[in-house]
């Protein structure tokens, strides 16, 4: 782990990262007037849920992704894997029906896409991955190709 602290809004451990693969978004944590943030921007209306917050950890048997997406049913997220070695994990929380005589009072909950990507090691099984959800939770679970141990084989000297 880097002693750099991120540049990224949160979401590297190291600005070097080559394996995550998110965007940076470099107005993130910055206060907005109330004015700007009331704008039907599809981009502020995405950006509070567009980089879900994941963790990452290794085990020597597997590397296991947990990603929360509270209110989010299983049938709304996506897990795949593109080009062999990118986990792609992806969904949508979509905006609650307005009706004619409703009146809002306020409006905190986060709605819209999310996408995040990351390259896998090589020493991963992508072919035998798994996802659960629970309680708002998705755990990715992406085992580990066991490390083969080299054959010693004893040669006879003669002689």
């Amino acid at each position: 782990m880097s002693l750099i602290p991120s540049f990224f809004g949160g979401h590297r451990s190291n600005i070097f990262d080559s394996i995550s693969l998110d965007l940076w978004d470099p107005f993130e944590g910055f206060p907005i007037s109330s004015t700007i943030a009331n704008t039907t921007s599809s981009a502020r209306k995405t950006s509070a849920f567009a980089n879900a917050r994941i963790d990452w950890k290794e085990t020597p048997q597997a590397h296991i992704f947990k990603v929360d997406v509270p209110g989010i049913k299983r049938e709304e997220v996506k897990v795949e894997v593109e080009e062999g070695r990118i986990l792609q994990i992806s969904g949508e929380r979509s905006r609650e029906q307005e009706e004619k005589n409703d009146q809002w009072h306020r409006m905190e909950r986060s709605n819209g896409k999310f996408l995040r990507r990351f390259r896998l090691p090589e020493n991963t099984k992508t072919g035998e991955i798994k996802a659960a959800m629970e309680n708002g939770v998705l755990t990715v679970t992406v085992p580990k190709e066991e490390k083969k141990k080299p054959v010693v084989k004893a040669i006879d000297i003669f002689g």
